[in-house]
């Protein structure tokens, strides 16, 4: 093959492989942000016991930072104990693996590769965890927890819509 040839089939492979390489490449992570304040902390907050108190759902609401310490937490009247350490551990699970809990509870539901978010330390996978943004960037999380999955995400989501 003479070497003009040679060269243009090397620049097409190299085309080739850079266009699967794009395919194959998965979506940003988002990336942390400075922490977040006492007073977005509140704002979420509010939102998220707003929307408890509103469907009449006694709550544990757990806000925490981008590393997952606690920022403010509350738990209403006749709450089960048990929600206490599991909303906080889906607000620090969302801020540690930076994607909402219920991924990965949806993850584990489908079996296959996804049981490996049950091998992860700190990982919880039941919804209610969702990270929380300021221009675009995750600055904390919140965890909530005391009536069905699928309405503590409810809360939770009311709390993230609070920041935008």
């Amino acid at each position: 093959m003479k070497a003009s040839k040679l060269a243009a089939f090397a620049g097409g492979a190299a085309l080739v492989l850079a266009t699967f390489a794009q395919a194959q490449t998965p979506p940003p992570v988002p990336q942390y942000g400075s922490n977040i304040t006492l007073e977005q902390a509140r704002k979420a907050h509010a939102a998220a016991d707003g929307e408890a108190r509103k469907n009449g759902w006694p709550m544990a609401i757990a806000i925490v930072d981008t590393s997952g310490q606690l920022v403010m937490f509350s738990r209403a009247d006749n709450t089960q104990t048990a929600s206490i350490s599991v909303a906080q551990d889906k607000a620090v699970s969302s801020a540690m693996y930076r994607r909402p809990t219920k991924v990965m509870q949806d993850a584990v539901a489908g079996g296959g590769a996804g049981i490996r978010f049950l091998n992860l330390r700190g990982a919880s996978t039941v919804e209610g965890g969702l990270p929380l943004y300021v221009d675009g960037r995750i600055v904390g999380a919140i965890g909530v927890s005391g009536m069905a999955s699928d309405q503590d995400g409810v809360c939770a989501k009311a709390g993230v819509d609070a920041l935008k």
